[in-house]
Order: structure tokens, then sequence, then C-alpha cells
């Protein structure tokens, strides 16, 4: 029986579909037993007779390759490639595929819940009950705020049109924008400066720069409104968190929503600010969004290795 590690810390916990379908296929699976993302060298250890891995954000480099040499298939649950070395994997003949339609509206949700929350200091509302204190916050209507959307792929494309049809003027930019789609769905194109100046909310669904350098630092966060309000769902290190937590500090902006981060676990500055939203990278953690996700990485897992 040939064997496949699934190596999410959280394969499974909202269905046991995914392992279903391996077992019917005739795969023995490996599962992750340390509860987080697995190093180098436990993928080595665990996945050292399988044919394929159903993967996580695990580092999957070209020392991984090599020390796997029935590695013939890496199937991630989600879209992210960072962690996998791509040109490696086709010189080894590994194919690599993906779930791109799996995180849309999980993330897409998450955006729309983060914006909503941030507006209406849902949080700290919250957070001042559980502490038996009742304190009413003040905060901002959703009405007539202009949305900036960075990257216009699949997720910001929904994000658009779940504001638009709450009636917000949207404003978007991508260096391949869908002039038809942005037409019919009443989406303004401007250049990535011009979204940063003009927006009241600044979402950001971009998959970051090859170098791994911000995307969005000091020099794209002075240009925003004042008073004005960020969102990162996209990836870790698209913003410089350091210049992130000095405009929120000094009040250049209102807010922050942040889901992504340069090092996860994240423990760093942010975490003591009030006007920010930390979330721990659960964009795709609805129960429906997330099993579609298992499932449809181990099809692909499945019909690449036949």
């Amino acid at each position: 029986m040939k064997k496949v590690l699934t190596s999410p810390s959280s394969m499974g916990q909202c269905g046991s579909e995914p392992f279903d379908l391996l077992c019917e296929n005739g795969y023995e699976i490996i599962n992750n037993p340390y509860g987080r993302k697995l190093t180098e060298d436990e993928v080595i250890e665990l996945a050292k007779e399988c044919v394929g891995i159903v993967a996580g954000v695990e580092p999957l480099t070209s020392r991984v390759m090599d020390a796997l040499p029935q590695l013939k298939c890496i199937s991630r649950v989600g879209v992210g490639m960072d962690s996998v070395d791509l040109d490696y994997a086709k010189q080894k003949g590994i194919k690599v595929v993906n779930t791109p339609e799996g995180p849309t509206r999980g993330v897409a949700e998450l955006t729309l819940a983060m914006t909503l929350s941030l507006l209406r200091r849902i949080p700290q509302a919250d957070a001042a009950m559980h502490q038996h204190k009742w304190k009413k916050q003040i905060g901002n209507l959703f009405l007539d705020k202009k949305i900036g959307i960075i990257g216009l792929g699949r997720i910001g494309r929904l994000v658009a049109e779940l504001f638009r049809g709450l009636k917000n003027p949207v404003i978007g930019f991508d260096p391949y924008a869908n002039e038809q789609w942005a037409k019919e769905n009443g989406v303004t194109l401007m250049s990535f400066e011009n979204v940063l100046k003009n927006a009241d909310i600044v979402t950001l669904h971009i998959p970051g720069n090859k170098d791994k350098s911000a995307v969005v630092g000091e020099k794209e966060l002075a240009m925003m409104k004042d008073g004005s309000f960020l969102i990162n769902i996209a990836r870790g290190g698209v913003v410089s968190e350091d210049a992130l937590c000095e405009a929120l500090k000094s009040g250049k902006l209102a807010g922050a929503a942040v889901d992504v981060y340069t090092k996860e676990p994240y423990d760093g500055s942010l975490c003591d600010l009030d006007n920010v939203i930390l979330t721990p990278h659960l964009g795709s953690y609805a129960k429906e969004g997330k099993l579609k996700m298992e499932v449809d990485a181990c099809q692909n897992l499945i019909d690449a290795l036949k």
C-alpha cells in the first residue's frame, strides 16, 4: 500500500472525508503528530516512504525533496506556494498542485467581517465586557466608505462584489486587471498609489514580492488618508509590521486588521496596540470551505498520481 503524508496540523478537523477519500483509493495515511507546522527534518522523517504529500505551509525545500526518493506529488491545501521550491520540484519531476478556489469565499468573508469589526470597534467592546466593564465604543458607519482593493484575483474580485453589494464605492488596482469585469461590477481601476491615496479602507489580496520585501512599507503608509484603515489577509511580509505599528501608534491610521505575519506564530509589537485586530492566519478556516479544500487537495493528489 502506497503511503501519503497529510501534513496540515488541522487536517480532518472539519470532517473525515479527506481521509476517507485517500483510504478508498488505496493509500496508507501518515498524519502530522505534532499539532503544528512541521520542520524540514520532521517532513523528511514522516514522509521518507511516501509517494505524495498533502501539504500545508511546511518548508518543502530542495533538501527535503532530495531526502524523499519516492515522492511524486505535492498537493497543497490552499493557494500559496511560497513554502515549496517549485523550480526544484520541476527538475525532480515532482508534480505540484493546489486548490485555488478553496479559500476564496472564506477569505473574502473574513475581509468583510474584519472591516465591520474595525469600524464599530467590536473586539474592544467585547474585551471590556469580558472584564465586566460597561464601556461604550464610538465607531464609524460603513456607509459611503470608499474601499480600495489591491489585487483583483479570485479573492479580490469576490471582496469587491461583496462590498459593491453593500453599495460601497470600490476602487482597485491589479497589474493584470480585467477591465470588462471591473466595468460590469462598478469597480473603478486606478494606479497602486492612487488607490492608497483615495481609499478610506485598503484591503490587500496580493501574493507579495518575490524577494520577500514589503509591498506596503513606511512610504506607502504615508500615502494613505489620515484616519484610514488597512486590512492584510494576503501574505505575511506584504506589509512591514514595524512600519504599520508606527502608523497605528501615531494615529496616521485609525486601525488595522491582520491575519498573516512574517513569522508565525506572531508575538510582536502589534500585540500591544488597541487599534489593531489580530487573528492567527485563519482566513480559510470556515468549516465548509476548509473541508472542501482538504477534499480537493486529496483528489488532486489521487489524480496526479494516477
